[in-house]
């Protein structure tokens, strides 16, 4: 009794995420009352309350929380299996390596390199994403391995393997007082009055307070800086999409950023255990001086 259906899985998500069942059935596609009615379903046979109703809307219980949270890993998994399945009927099909757009440009380069020289190595497509989205592509499927960055994104879950750790920089508008320093500290770019840092978001996709802007998007992080509006603390190698009228200094006491290469702890396709070997190959080669 306690097997669960995924069409009931998406109707508690829909509600759970609007917190308003009008909204859930117009995202859903279907009328609101045969919505409602899964929900008292879903609780009876769960035998547990999942919603509180009342005249100021609609709050999830404790109980609830937990199957929003379980809910969206399941249905993940379902998606992905689907993928994979289909994917793995076609031998000749590219995998996926997904990174976010800049992050590690040189040892992605290397590592395509060192694919492209082993004879019969599966063919890459690269898909190149946005802070923290690597995570969800790779558990629902639509990537097969990630470029990664360990203490940022979320590892949780994935074999994974180092491949390279470097330090980080601060990036600033060119012409900012701070760019002609030498190095700086995080104490001295956490607190520029008129350049405020800019703010990344949490894994659950929140924004720490604090005045700097919220960013999401390398092209909209790049003008901003450009423009004198914020400066951002990342990774070395991530300079790869400097633009002119930025410039890096070294953060020296900024923690050590390390790249993984990371992928499914269920996957068995030979083709991805070729392309992780290949990666653990680079770790400990020395990257280009531009990348460090």
């Amino acid at each position: 009794m306690d097997d669960l259906e995924t069409r009931q899985l998406r109707y508690f998500v829909a509600v759970a995420e609007e917190l308003h069942f009008g909204r859930a059935a117009d995202r859903l596609g279907i009328a609101q009352p045969p919505l409602s009615r899964a929900i008292r379903r879903l609780e009876q046979r769960l035998g547990v309350r999942l919603l509180d109703r009342d005249r100021r809307g609609v709050a999830l219980t404790d109980a609830g929380r937990v199957l929003l949270r379980e809910a969206n890993v399941s249905l993940d998994a379902v998606a992905a299996a689907a993928r994979r399945t289909r994917r793995a009927a076609d031998p000749k099909r590219p995998l996926v390596l997904v990174t976010k757009a800049g992050a590690s440009h040189e040892l992605l380069q290397r590592l395509l390199d060192a694919l492209a020289s082993e004879p019969g190595a599966a063919p890459v497509e690269v898909l190149l994403c946005e802070v923290g989205e690597q995570a969800g592509l790779l558990r629902d499927g639509r990537a097969d391995v990630a470029l990664m960055h360990r203490p940022f994104d979320d590892l949780a879950g994935f074999d994974t393997e180092d491949l390279h750790t470097e330090g980080q920089i601060a990036l600033l508008p060119a012409g900012h007082p701070l760019a002609s320093r030498d190095q700086l500290t995080l104490a001295e770019v956490r607190d520029v009055p008129d350049l405020p840092i800019a703010r990344w978001p949490r894994l659950d996709g929140t924004y720490p307070d604090g005045p700097g802007p919220e960013v999401h998007t390398q092209s909209q992080l790049a003008q901003l800086v450009a423009l004198g509006r914020t400066l951002l603390v990342i990774p070395a190698s991530s300079r790869a999409w400097q633009w002119p009228d930025h410039v890096a200094v070294p953060v020296v006491d900024a923690p050590d950023v390390t790249t993984v290469i990371a992928w499914p702890p269920s996957s068995r396709s030979p083709a991805v255990a070729s392309l992780v070997r290949s990666a653990a190959g680079l770790h400990g080669t020395t990257l280009p001086a531009s990348a460090r």
